[in-house]
C-alpha cells in the first residue's frame, strides 16, 4: 500500500498496534505506568471480534453478561483514563529492528516508539457466502465457547473437519439437543481420539462429503444449502444455528520477514510475550492459536505491558513522574 508520509511524531515509549481486550489491557496497563502509550486501534476493527459478539457471559466481573461491544467500549474509557492515546487509523507500515522502531498508519502519519506491542488478532475464515456476515450473531456464529449456551435444546450445524470443528461439536452437545458435523471430504482431518469421541456422542452426526453453498434465512439462519462433492446433488439442512469452524488467519501481514512466526503463521513469543525482536511484544489471538478467549486474551496483553515496563526500564530511561504506583 503506497502511503504518503507525513512528518515523524516524536518518539513515544510503547505504541500498540491494535485494540482488542489484548491491545487495551496493554494500554491500561502501560498507561497506568505512565507510559503514555499512543494506541492504533484501527479505522473498522477497533476493539476486535467482540464488536460483533453479542452477550458475552463468561468474562470474569459480569455475573449478567455484558454485551461484547460494551465491554470494549469500557476498556477504551478505562485506558484512556490513565493517559493513553487511542488513534482510530489502521497500522499500514511495520518497521520494528533498531532502539527506535517506526510506525505508519493508513493517512502516512509516521508513529516513533522505543517498544512496540503487537496485538493485531486473528480472523476467522470465512465460508465466502454472501448470507455469512448478514447473518453473524444471528444463528451464525464462529465461536461455540461465547454462543453454544444461546442453542439450549436446538438443532445446529459445524462446519469443518479438523480438530477445532470436533470440539465445537463435542462443546455444543452439552446444549444443543442436535449437532451435524459437515465435512467436505468423507474422512476427517481431526486426530484419531477427537474423531473417535464424536462419533461416540449420540447427540454428533455426520454429512460427508458436503460442502455448504448457501445460508437459508431473513431475521436468522435457518437452513443451509448443501451440495454432494461427489454426486452434484443439491439437498437443504434445516438448521437453528451454524457454527463455522474451518480454521484462523493470524494477522501478521505486517511483520511478515522481521518476527519469527511458527508454522501456522502465529508469532512466537517467550520468554513472556517477547518476540524475537528487542523491545516488539506480541499478545492475544495472533499468538494464540489454542485459547482464543478474551480472557486469555487481556491476560497476554498485561504481560506484553508488564514485559514491556521491564524492557524500557532496563534501558536507564527518566523515571516516569506520572506512573501510579
Amino acid at each position: 500500500m503506497a502511503v504518503t508520509e507525513t512528518k515523524a511524531e516524536a518518539v513515544s515509549d510503547i505504541v500498540i498496534v491494535g485494540s482488542g481486550p489484548a491491545g487495551l489491557t496493554a494500554a491500561v496497563y502501560a498507561a497506568r505506568a505512565g507510559f503514555q502509550p499512543v494506541v492504533l486501534e484501527g479505522a473498522l476493527g477497533a476493539g476486535g471480534a467482540l464488536m460483533t459478539t453479542t452477550e458475552v457471559e463468561n468474562f470474569p466481573g459480569f455475573p449478567e453478561g455484558v454485551q461484547g461491544p460494551v465491554l470494549m467500549a469500557n476498556l477504551r474509557v478505562q485506558a484512556e483514563r490513565f493517559g493513553a492515546r487511542l488513534v482510530g487509523e489502521d497500522a499500514v507500515e511495520l518497521a520494528l529492528d533498531g532502539p527506535v522502531k517506526r510506525i505508519v498508519d493508513a493517512e502516512g502519519r509516521v508513529y516513533q516508539a522505543r517498544a512496540v506491542i503487537v496485538a493485531t488478532g486473528s480472523a476467522y475464515r470465512r465460508l465466502g457466502l454472501a448470507d455469512e456476515d448478514r447473518l453473524s450473531g444471528h444463528g451464525v456464529s464462529w465461536c461455540a465457547t461465547c454462543d453454544g449456551f444461546f442453542f439450549k435444546d436446538k438443532a445446529v450445524a459445524v462446519v469443518g473437519g479438523g480438530d477445532s470443528a470436533l470440539e465445537e461439536a463435542l462443546f455444543l452437545t452439552r446444549f444443543a439437543r442436535q449437532v451435524v458435523v459437515v465435512h467436505r471430504r468423507s474422512e476427517l482431518r481431526a486426530s484419531w481420539i477427537m474423531a473417535r469421541r464424536a462419533a461416540d456422542n449420540p447427540k454428533i452426526t455426520f454429512r460427508w462429503n458436503s460442502q455448504v453453498t448457501g445460508i437459508r434465512g431473513q431475521l436468522r439462519a435457518e437452513a443451509l444449502e448443501l451440495r454432494d462433492t461427489i454426486t452434484q446433488e443439491r439437498s437443504v439442512l434445516p438448521l437453528d444455528g451454524l457454527f463455522i469452524a474451518i480454521g484462523h488467519e493470524p494477522r501478521t501481514e505486517l511483520v511478515q520477514g522481521q518476527l519469527d512466526l511458527d508454522q501456522a503463521g502465529y508469532i512466537r513469543v517467550g520468554p513472556g510475550q517477547a518476540t524475537n525482536l528487542a523491545g516488539v511484544f506480541a499478545c492475544g489471538d495472533v499468538v494464540d492459536h489454542t485459547y482464543r478467549q478474551a480472557v486469555t486474551a487481556a491476560a497476554a496483553g498485561c504481560r506484553a505491558a508488564l514485559d514491556a515496563q521491564f524492557y524500557l526500564t532496563s534501558l536507564d530511561l527518566p523515571p516516569h513522574p506520572d506512573a501510579i504506583v
